[in-house]
Parts: C-alpha cells; structure tokens; sequence
C-alpha cells in the first residue's frame, strides 16, 4: 500500500492532488491513499470563515468547498485531523469523526479508522496547557477567545487514545512530539530556523501529551505538521523495542516538502475506510463522561472493560457493516456569484452522521450541550489570548491562558 502523507493543507486540495497524480505519471505508480496532518480548513462556504482562525490576510475559501459541494471529488481517499487553523464549526459537527465530504474523512477530535488491515490514529489541535483538563466548552459562532481555545488539545481525548491496546502503524498529530527533535538532526533544524533553538535546546519545543501517546502505543510510523518544516526522527522503544518513524512535514506552498510517500506492506486491496471495533468500543464506554464545561475534569485512572464492549461493538458491526455512515451536506455550498448569507454562520448544526453514529451506539447526544458553555472565568490570572502568526507558525506560543485556579472541577466518575 501506498500512502502519501501531506503536512498542512491550509485549503490547498486542488495543488495537492495535482501533485499527487503528477506524481504517479512520472514515477508510474499508483497512490492508494492521502493522509493530511492538519490545518485542512474545510471551508464549506463564506461563513464558515467566521469560525477560520487564521489572520484576515489568509482569510480566504480556497477549494475545499468544490468537494464539499460536489463540484470535485477527491481523487485518494482522504484522510485528516484538525490543526490549529481550521472551521472549528464544521469539525465540531464531526467531533467523532466521518465524512466531510465524499472521499474526504475527517478522523475527528480524537480516533482510530482502519483503511484496509492498516490502523491509523490520530489527535487533532495543538496542546496549550490551560485549556488542556478543560471540557470541551466551546460552541458556535465562536467569540474571539474561543474560536482559539476551541482547537486546543483536551486531557478527555488523550484519555480515550490510552486506552488503544491493539497495536497502530500510523499515528497523526498536528504538532511535534515533546523531545522528539533528540531523535533526529536537531543541529540541522536549527540551523535552517534559528527560532527554534531556545525551545529544542530547553526541551520545551512541542507537546506532552502526544510524546505520552507515543511512548505508550509505540507506533511504526507517526505523521506531524505545524512547525512548516521538514524533520526525520527514529524513535527506538527501549533497548529492543519497537521503532516509530517519525516525519514532520511543511505546508503547501511551491519549492516545499509537504509531500511524502511511504509504502506499507499490507493485505491486497481494494482498499476502503472503515471503523474500528477497538475505537468504537473505547468511545462508547467512555461516552457517558464527555466533559463540555469550562471546569477541570478529573478522569482518574479507569480502565476499558475490552472484552464487553468489543463483543457488543463487534455485533454490532458484524450485522451492518464496517463502512461509515454516509456524507450529508448540513449548510448550504458556496456559490461564489452570490452575496454573503448569515444563515450559514449560526448556531450548531446536527451532521447526521454524527447523530447515526450515536444512535448505532445507543448513546446521547452531547455535542450542543450549553450548560457553563458560555460563562466567563473569574479569575485574576487570566490572560488574554494571543493572535496566533501563520507567518509565525515556527514555535507554539507562549501558553495561551494561565493555568486556572479556583474554577472548580467536573467530576468524571460516571462510569
């Protein structure tokens, strides 16, 4: 199998599959599958700019709507997590994961799918210290702060991903691994951005909770974005442990390495996106604590009781299929001739592959919860938030929020 793993989109579907099948006439291969580690920005129409977190001059639709709409279809299926510069709105819509549009699959805020017998994981956002025990509060149409908070890293999500047991070949995250650099060349990483040799030589360059994943569910391969630059790494698990390889990629622009193909062995095709029985299982355990307040959350150290949920998940799967439920448009496309309408812009909307996932599951629906949503902090120590650059996207910011103190807590023993 084939995969070609795309570092940040930032909208650019059209010059990234032009690439691809560029690619496959001069090398006369075939491409089986794209993977996308972020800042996809799945603008489905003028509105969803409101809820883009990118500076006005970057402000723009690009050609993501075309394939929402129906107007293109994309060429691999495809396959992305969230970054820090995307349509929180929509994604929110697929929280769980699913189609975003026809061949184009978003793997959610957290979660596992499996493209043939191939495992692929994957955590979107970016890791910010303050927001990281928070619940998911956030809701559409964002206000100024929240439409930055919206796509920080939750503990809730991390949680989930440790309780993988079986084992994954590809991990995607947005930004680096804690300490990965030591992996790697980090002297020639510094030499081509020098901005990144305070927080590389301080181990402070990248996120804590995605090293944590990475040490505990040891992939073969581990996919990153963010930084805009090229950077391999080897990670070796103990003396004779496993090996992750990992690689970070640039974002789409010309002269760039945002492309890479690697090839897996795997089991013949054809090849098709379906679910996990193991992901499925996690989620619908683990449910019944989705935290979407504003207040810290206790997970505690509760295990997955595998063999219950898996047999349940597996039935359940085994009597309708393994495929996703099917892609349905929830707000109207873009129609570059028209005037702006605000109807897009409002409010949460229900994707119904969402609310069919949740029902296979027999589980609520949680998702436009408003209880503590919009409440401010009290707090003497709150900062304001800081414009993320995309000119600046080299090093994380500084953290955006102080850690919070005196919030009270969500207590997550419901389970």
């Amino acid at each position: 199998m084939k995969i070609a793993v795309e570092g940040c989109m930032h909208g650019e579907l059209d010059k990234v599959y032009e690439t691809l099948q560029q690619l496959e006439k001069a090398e006369n291969t075939k491409i089986d599958l794209l993977i996308c580690c972020g800042d996809f920005q799945a603008v489905r129409n003028d509105g969803d700019l409101n809820s883009l977190n990118v500076p006005l001059k970057y402000r723009s639709m690009n050609s993501f709507w075309k394939y929402y709409c129906g107007q293109a279809v994309a060429p691999y299926p495809t396959i992305f997590i969230g970054g820090n510069h995307e349509a929180s709105n929509y994604l929110w819509e697929l929280y769980y994961g699913g189609w975003a549009a026809r061949n184009i699959y978003f793997l959610g805020f957290a979660g596992v799918v499996k493209f043939g017998n191939i495992r692929i994981a994957g955590l979107s956002g970016i890791y910010k210290s303050g927001n990281y025990r928070l619940g998911h509060y956030e809701r559409p149409p964002y206000n100024d702060r929240d439409i930055r908070s919206v796509y920080h890293v939750r503990e809730y999500d991390v949680f989930k991903l440790k309780q993988v047991k079986d084992p994954i070949d590809i991990f995607m995250s947005h930004d680096w691994p804690l300490g990965i650099t030591e992996y790697g060349n980090w002297e020639k990483l510094i030499r081509s951005k020098p901005h990144f040799k305070e927080e590389v030589l301080t181990r402070t360059l990248g996120s804590k909770p995605a090293a944590e994943l990475l040490d505990q569910l040891k992939p073969h391969y581990w996919f990153s974005a963010h930084l805009h630059c090229r950077f391999p790494a080897i990670v070796q698990h103990g003396e004779d442990g496993p090996v992750t390889k990992f690689l970070a990629l640039d974002k789409c622009l010309p002269g760039r390495r945002f492309l890479q193909v690697v090839e897996i062995e795997s089991d013949p095709g054809p090849y098709e996106i379906q679910y996990d029985e193991e992901w499925l299982a996690i989620t619908r355990k683990f449910n019944c604590i989705f935290p979407s307040t504003r207040r810290y959350v206790h997970l505690g150290s509760r295990q997955l009781d595998n063999e219950d949920h898996l047999q349940w998940v597996r039935n359940k799967l085994n009597a309708r299929g393994k495929k996703p439920f099917d892609f349905v448009q929830t707000v109207p496309c873009f129609d570059p001739s028209q005037p702006f309408s605000s109807d897009s812009v409002l409010g949460h909307h229900r994707n119904p592959q969402t609310e069919a996932l949740l029902q296979f599951l027999e589980l609520p629906y949680l998702l436009n919860t408003e209880a503590e949503a919009n409440t401010p902090i009290q707090n003497s120590n709150q900062r304001s938030f800081d414009t993320d650059d995309d000119d600046n996207a080299g090093i994380d910011d500084v953290d955006e929020l102080e850690e919070f103190a005196g919030v009270g807590s969500e207590d997550a023993s419901a389970c």
